[in-house]
């Protein structure tokens, strides 16, 4: 399972913006690899399943016509300048060679990118789930981390119902699984998930073990929430061999090395093509050296020698899924089931070989073993439908498995701001949805006041400010959010709304244009 998700970001206020790189980059090295790997193996018949969360930001960011003008020019500076790299690197043969692979890469992308896909991923995906060989999920609308808004049971209603709203008039029928954000649960929360008709979510490994009463099949079968939903337990072996550098597969010195990039190697004059005017260094995603020893001068690249461990190392993933499967057949008696979830974007952009890994593993299990085979949450629940009632305990895939991550020091100011915000919404919600009639203004407005809660409620804001990376950005995200939405309902509740204001916001925010704010009533 991938978890394809980024916060959403978009400046069209500046000409170019720093942090709109992370979809760009996003797109080069995730999307449109997985989109030629899943295509490759449809295409020859693998038989294999994957399922997929494409979050709602996500998919509205792949389909912004601002942001994809923004990606296109990102593409043609990052193909400038690998045209460059093979004149720079004419000396040096091993530089040369590692250019050329990167100027191939980055021209194939942009021509699957134009040709292949016409510039609609999020309609490539939905192909490949309309060919039976993925299931698309949804999330949260805004990935909120919703046990810390369970006492504005509005607000988390609205996170859902959105997101579901917004999956049909996507991909036109009506999701079966949700991505809980953060994989965070909290009791209740599974009845929300009933009203929506979403059938089934993941807990890490702890949520269902510590659960009442306690799991007879463990983690290897799913259970009957009391609302309804089914619930499925991360697997953490599996999980583990492959997201750990330093355990697992990502950290082996063959492969490339994610930090040393020539973005912040080479002098700024080589780079003028592809930084932005202020000459402000950044990633390039080119770059020539593998992991090697981490106490030692890095070494260069060899596209040859990761693609042997990439291979390797799905053979070696092949055969523990394969030995813990038959242990745990020889002990159950119900086919057991072992789900292995990822962010999407650790393959390809953290772990560059990752979609080889991926490629290479489900051709390697589709023919080289009968031990298991794939499936997804959505085909094992129509298989059996009998399982055990449960009602899970509170828990996340963060660090310590609970809450820590997004409410601590750092981040903790947020929430009294973004709980009088839901408590607002929910009060101008209710006050316009017993009248007979909504002006078309104030319409407009309660559909803004309602982008706005849901932007700055994201979880990824206080995942950054606890990380430390982009703290100042995602403080400034939540306080402009914040305020824009407290002035809005000042406008509101005075029945004198700026509309020039309004129009700015709903430029800037244009994420949900049809969301219904009537869901926090």
């Amino acid at each position: 399972m991938l978890h394809a998700h980024l916060p959403y970001v978009r400046h069209p206020e500046y000409d170019e913006f720093l942090e709109e790189d992370w979809l760009f980059e996003a797109i080069v090295e995730t999307y449109l690899p997985l989109l030629e790997m899943l295509n490759g193996l449809a295409d020859d018949g693998v038989p294999f399943q994957l399922t997929l969360s494409l979050t709602p930001p996500l998919c509205h960011m792949l389909r912004d016509p601002l942001l994809l003008q923004r990606f296109e020019r990102y593409l043609d500076r990052a193909l400038a300048l690998a045209r460059r790299e093979i004149e720079r690197t004419a000396d040096d043969a091993r530089l040369q060679e590692i250019a050329r692979f990167y100027l191939e890469r980055l021209t194939r992308s942009q021509e699957s990118f134009h040709h292949r896909w016409q510039r609609d991923l999020v309609g490539a995906f939905a192909a490949l789930q309309d060919r039976g060989v993925i299931e698309i999920i949804t999330s949260a609308a805004t990935h909120g981390f919703l046990p810390l808004m369970s006492a504005f049971p509005e607000a988390v209603r609205a996170q859902i119902f959105i997101a579901r709203d917004q999956y049909r008039e996507i991909f036109g029928r009506n999701p079966r699984g949700i991505w809980l954000p953060e994989c965070a649960y909290t009791a209740t929360l599974d009845k929300v998930l009933q009203e929506a008709d979403l059938r089934w979510f993941v807990l890490d490994s702890h949520g269902l073990m510590f659960g009442n009463p306690r799991p007879r099949y463990a983690i290897y079968a799913p259970v009957f929430t009391p609302g309804g939903p089914a619930a499925f337990g991360r697997d953490r072996e599996s999980s583990r061999q492959v997201w750990s550098a330093e355990e697992g597969y990502p950290g082996d010195p063959a492969y490339r090395d994610f930090y040393r990039d020539i973005g912040f190697d080479l002098p700024v004059e080589d780079l003028r093509e592809f930084l932005p005017a202020d000459g402000r260094r950044k990633f390039t995603g080119l770059k020539y050296h593998r992991i090697t020893d981490r106490s030692g001068a890095k070494e260069l690249y060899h596209r040859e020698w990761a693609l042997r461990a990439a291979d390797s190392h799905a053979g070696h993933f092949m055969g523990a899924r394969a030995a813990q499967i038959q242990h745990l057949r020889q002990n159950m008696n119900v086919p057991p089931i072992v789900v292995s979830p990822f962010d999407a974007e650790l393959f390809g952009h953290w772990w560059f070989e990752g979609p080889e890994f991926l490629n290479l593993f489900i051709r390697k299990a589709a023919y080289d073993q009968d031990v298991f085979t794939f499936t997804t949450p959505s085909a094992y629940l129509a298989e059996n439908d009998t399982h055990q009632l449960l009602a899970p305990s509170s828990s996340s895939w963060g660090h310590k498995g609970y809450w820590e991550v997004w409410l601590d020091d750092s981040n903790s100011w947020i929430y009294p701001h973004l709980h009088m915000a839901a408590k607002r919404m929910t009060e101008l919600a209710r006050q316009y949805w017993a009248t007979d009639s909504v002006p078309p203004l104030h319409d407009r407005a309660l559909r803004q006041l309602a982008r706005e809660l849901l932007l700055a409620q994201s979880s990824d804001w206080a995942f950054l400010m606890k990380t430390g990376t982009a703290r100042s950005y995602a403080t400034k995200r939540t306080k402009d959010h914040i305020l824009r939405f407290t002035r809005l309902y000042d406008q509101l509740r005075a029945r004198d709304i700026d509309e020039a204001f309004l129009a700015n916001c709903e430029w800037r925010d244009n994420i949900f244009p049809t969301l219904d704010w009537r869901y926090y009533a």
